[in-house]
């Protein structure tokens, strides 16, 4: 089992992050009911989902309700992501003078098409001018709110990034930057490059999160202990098991244990996060007090997606996963989740495995002429499109 050395304290405006452990924001997956859920296991940052400036400013209705956070969430952490400065400056002004959250963190690390075909996300980083008067605007802007950045290594391995990318984040006065040590074009692929995250711990004076094939605890010791990295950001690793972050807690604690949590175990999980997703879409204290069946019939939709993923390894018929994925109301979910085996084991085949998305590398879709001048900060047209879905 990994062990690490006692690691310099990281900190967030002042207050220790421990463990130095940070929730990767994930489309349709990290709003408020799951970061609760995750929370409940264990403490660290856990973000929201993925913001764009333009939805934000113009007050999109689907994302002032992805911008609410719990009244328990210590460090509410609203993640941006914008290709125009002036856009950018008036989002983080938004979000300071209205106090709707505690920490900004910056997305230049998503490799999906509709995003780097706008010069968005892990594109971004190419255009060095850009991407500095873009995470100047949001230091300005943000005053005493922590500003940090997210990106990958670069667009792919002839367009590396990250190094001069760290170094423009940290003299515009970010707070930590945390690096998925993949680039673009290996999206969810392969082996994560950890070696790309000493190189900018070596590079910078600023604390460095690692992101990348943090499948359990160990995985995190391990990545402090090979890279030097401050902490680092789990994404994919816990989906369908909420849980690790009690392990990460307990890992950076120097303790031993690890939850290995029977079917029926994660079954109870499995209820309560359907639950909390109802509660949360009725928008009511609890769901009992409203009644409101169409809430009721929207989570357990929410929570679909999530079956697959608490149920990888366990002993479960193909008809039972197939009705599990088709629920329609809790006391469905109930009745289905009874008919589960429910001291069937953890599946140790699935310890350190990866869980979430997995896909080939690919060409990466960018902006008409995005790699002729490096030094160009001229804003893509039609980039600042709301693209947050509606």
């Amino acid at each position: 089992m990994a062990s690490v050395e006692k690691a310099q304290p990281l900190s967030l405006a002042g207050k220790p992050v421990s463990p130095p452990v940070v929730l990767a924001p994930m489309a349709g997956i990290t709003n408020l009911p799951f970061r609760k859920l995750c929370r409940e296991q264990g403490a660290g940052i856990y973000v929201c989902e993925m913001i764009t400036t333009v939805a934000l400013t113009e007050r999109n209705p689907k994302t002032m309700r992805l911008i609410e956070f719990d009244p328990e969430e210590e460090t509410r952490s609203l993640q941006l992501y914008g290709v125009d400065p002036a856009g950018m400056r008036k989002a983080v002004q938004m979000v300071v003078d209205e106090d709707l959250a505690d920490h900004i963190d910056m997305n230049f690390g998503c490799p999906v098409p509709k995003v780097t075909r706008r010069g968005g996300g892990s594109a971004l980083p190419w255009k060095r001018r850009l991407f500095r008067e873009i995470v100047t605007a949001a230091v300005e802007a943000a005053g005493d709110v922590p500003v940090t950045v997210k990106m990958r290594k670069g667009i792919d391995d002839d367009h590396l990034t990250y190094l001069d990318a760290g170094e423009i984040a940290q003299d515009a006065g970010v707070a930590w930057v945390a690096l998925h040590g993949r680039t673009a074009a290996e999206r969810y692929s392969g082996t994560a490059d950890w070696e790309a995250i000493a190189n900018l711990k070596d590079r910078l004076d600023i604390p460095v999160l690692g992101n990348g094939d943090v499948w359990e605890a160990d995985d995190a010791l391990r990545m402090v202990d090979e890279t030097g990295c401050d902490g680092v950001v789990v994404g994919r690793g816990c989906l369908g098991r909420p849980w690790l972050f009690g392990d990460l807690e307990a890992a950076f604690d120097g303790r031993t244990e690890r939850r290995m949590p029977t079917l029926g175990e994660v079954a109870r999980v499995m209820q309560r996060h359907a639950a909390l997703l109802v509660e949360w879409i009725a928008g009511a204290e609890t769901y009992e007090a409203r009644r409101n069946i169409a809430a009721e019939e929207h989570g357990c939709r929410e929570f679909r997606k999530h079956v697959a993923w608490y149920l990888k390894g366990f002993p479960v018929g193909g008809e039972l996963r197939r009705s599990l994925s088709m629920v329609a109301s809790l006391n469905e979910l109930e009745d289905l989740l009874g008919k589960l085996d429910a001291e069937a084991p953890f599946p140790e085949s699935t310890i350190g495995k990866p869980r979430g998305r997995t896909n080939s590398p690919g060409k990466v879709t960018l902006p008409e002429g995005w790699l002729d001048d490096r030094d160009d900060c001229t804003v893509p047209e039609g980039a600042e499109i709301d693209s947050s879905g509606g």
